[in-house]
């Protein structure tokens, strides 16, 4: 305030005094605060501009294949853990069927025999165990002797053992103990040679150690043929009453050859006569030539 004049600095300024329009700057320009979008809005319009001119030097992206890549998801095989497991019982589920169906077809194999077929054959099989039990023993015998001898003479010992058993079973050496005698007498001449060869694997498979068939030692490669005589084992006529000589369990043996359905069944049938003895000694005194 100077010499009692006021000058009001709210007054507009002269015409003359405000500034031209080119030389108005950009912020007087700019429109109200309350009609500009809020800048979140700006950038999303500007980012759905699809026709948005790139900036200078700036290459537009190519359109990404939507379409193609839903299809793509939708096709795409999706395995869930609840799946995985699923698939993994079904796999032992069937496993476990097969082998119930097989276990059914082999318990259907004694479905049809009587009961004293059933009991004659678990007798058999107790008695095949027994005596492999027992070798077993002798085996772990031997074995604990052959560990206990350090300078040999037990091992000699049981090599002179194995020798005279190995002649034994094929045939070179004379063998006596206890055993059985199978008489088969034939007055229809209804025997062949496929009855006597049954008779010599049925022996064996009850555990006979040595056997005599008439003058004949039976080896591994003992075999038989009908003649119009009779049978011939490895080439010896043999004629009725047909003897075989067996060393081993008497008990065992003669089970065997009378289980229902076996041996002596088939025998009969083809209208001979068997007689089996137990005997607590049998002297085998036929041999093979080694």
């Amino acid at each position: 305030m100077t010499g009692g004049e006021v000058t009001r600095r709210d007054a507009p300024a002269p015409d003359d005094e405000r500034a031209p329009e080119d030389e108005r700057t950009p912020e007087d320009e700019r429109a109200p605060e309350d009609e500009r979008a809020p800048e979140g809005e700006r950038v999303l319009e500007d980012e759905q501009d699809p026709e948005k001119e790139p900036a200078p030097g700036e290459e537009r992206d190519p359109p990404e294949p939507g379409g193609l890549r839903a299809l793509a998801d939708l096709l795409r095989p999706r395995v869930s853990p609840g799946q995985l497991v699923g698939g993994l019982l079904c796999l032992v589920l069937g496993f476990a069927v097969a082998a119930q169906v097989r276990s059914t077809e082999r318990d259907t194999t004694f479905a049809t025999a009587r009961q004293d077929e059933l009991v004659g054959i678990l007798a058999d099989l107790g008695q095949r165990s027994e005596r492999l039990r027992g070798d077993l023993r002798d085996l772990e015998e031997t074995k604990a002797r052959l560990e206990r001898d350090a300078e040999g003479g037990t091992a000699l010992e049981e090599a002179r053992e194995r020798a005279t058993t190995y002649g034994l079973l094929a045939g070179t050496l004379p063998a006596e103990g206890p055993g059985i005698e199978l008489r088969i007498d034939d007055p229809g001449r209804g025997v062949r040679a496929l009855n006597l060869l049954d008779a010599l694997e049925e022996l064996r498979d009850a555990g006979a150690e040595v056997i005599q068939v008439g003058d004949v030692r039976a080896g591994v490669d003992t075999h038989f043929m009908d003649d119009r005589d009779g049978v011939r084992a490895d080439g010896r006529l043999l004629t009725a009453p047909y003897r075989f000589l067996a060393i081993g369990d008497p008990h065992t043996m003669t089970t065997a050859l009378n289980i229902p359905g076996g041996l002596v069944r088939t025998l009969e049938g083809a209208g001979a006569r068997v007689l089996i003895t137990r005997r607590a000694k049998v002297a085998v005194g036929a041999v093979r030539s080694p």
